[in-house]
């Protein structure tokens, strides 16, 4: 789960990060208030989750009121990429000295947390990492010991911190790293982080995004995020306890347990097709989740054909079948005009065939193996012809 800049340093404070001043509005008028409380000039930040905002228009510095009113005006309902602004942040401007860049993430390769620190701060850090990485340090972690401060101290110094505020260089990559294992974050991230005039450090962006399936441990942070800009269906998926996410394509996708699904989804690629979601139906899918699952690939107005590939293991063919009978019962003749195409294998695949057979609905292809189906399905996406249906 993403959050927007304000939600971040909002976290970012909560561990003892020093962040600059300012208040989140979602009107104009709330907005040349907090400017005159926070004292001008000030920062007027679009907040989505989406980067480039700066260059599209999206961060604008304000010296008086009129300035405040008339960028207030402007970013507010503003489309920065497919994200509409709905939210401002107003901070005071800051006088910035040096630009840093400072993240923790979770190496997967090292199965170590990971420290990354560059006195190249305010750029695209990929671009840092391609032409001089020398400039960017890595640290891993020791995930039982956490970060020390002499480490954080090390990292400071080996990257090229100032000598006069590696201390505070310190004290903000130890905050930042206790963010990112407290809040069960995937990413946290500042960049940049700046060192004033008077040698102050402090975060100046906040990049985290949190671990969905942590979030049960963290109450607090549930209601967190974009949500008036999240996907809609991805939000239903979501209330229903399904995995979804939805992507570009028009090749609805349903198998069950993550692996499998992303096979499924490079299988289909292969075959010439493009994907229009991931779904995972999870392990002891029943029928009435399956049910779920179809509703929500057809929600999609893009979906032009749809693959079940189920293992059978935990979840029974036969379930999956009856799931997708009850399914096409309720959508009716309209939504079984999208054809679908099943792979059933495992436990009770056989069961599983012979009731979608006995039901004989309507453009229900069968397959045996993944390759037979991505083809099968990727012509039919096509509105090409291809054999008897299952």
């Amino acid at each position: 789960m993403d959050l927007l800049e304000y939600q971040g340093k909002q976290l970012f404070a909560r561990h003892g990060l020093k962040v600059s001043p300012g208040e989140a509005v979602t009107t104009v008028q709330d907005a040349v208030r907090a400017a005159a409380e926070i004292g001008y000039p000030v920062v007027i930040k679009a907040q989505v989750l989406i980067g480039g905002r700066g260059k599209a228009g999206g961060v604008k510095l304000a010296a008086n009121e009129d300035e405040a009113r008339e960028h207030a005006t402007n970013i507010l309902g503003m489309d920065i990429r497919g994200h509409v602004v709905r939210t401002l942040w107003i901070e005071h401007a800051s006088d910035i000295a040096t630009e840093y860049y400072a993240s923790v993430l979770l190496d997967r390769s090292a199965k170590q947390p990971l420290v990354m620190f560059s006195v190249e701060g305010g750029v695209d850090i990929e671009e840092v990492a391609e032409k001089t990485p020398e400039k960017l340090i890595r640290h891993h972690v020791d995930a039982l010991a956490g970060l020390s401060r002499e480490e954080a101290e090390k990292i400071a110094t080996e990257g090229g911190a100032d000598a006069d505020v590696v201390a505070g260089v310190a004290d903000a990559l130890v905050a930042l790293y206790e963010v990112w294992l407290s809040e069960d974050a995937t990413l946290a991230e500042i960049n940049p982080l700046i060192v004033t005039p008077d040698r102050e450090v402090r975060a100046l962006d906040a990049k985290v995004s949190l671990d969905g399936n942590a979030l049960y441990r963290h109450p607090e942070n549930q209601e967190l995020s974009d949500a008036e800009n999240e996907d809609p269906i991805e939000r239903r998926a979501k209330q229903e306890g399904v995995q979804y996410v939805k992507l570009d394509g028009d090749i609805g996708i349903l198998g069950n347990g993550a692996g499998l699904v992303m096979s499924t989804l490079d299988v289909v690629a292969q075959a010439g097709g493009s994907p229009a979601n991931f779904l995972d139906a999870g392990g002891g899918s029943d029928a009435e989740k399956i049910k779920q699952a179809v509703a929500l690939i057809l929600a999609n107005d893009a979906v032009k054909a749809v693959l079940f590939n189920i293992f059978g293991g935990i979840t029974r063919c036969d379930e999956v079948a009856r799931g997708l009978i009850a399914a096409f019962d309720d959508i009716g003749a309209g939504g079984q005009s999208i054809p679908f195409v099943v792979r059933l294998d495992g436990t009770n695949d056989v069961e599983g065939r012979e009731l979608l057979q006995e039901a004989a609905l309507a453009n229900v292809y069968a397959a045996r193996t993944m390759n037979e189906a991505a083809e099968k399905v990727v012509a039919l996406a096509a509105g090409q012809t291809v054999g008897a249906t299952g």
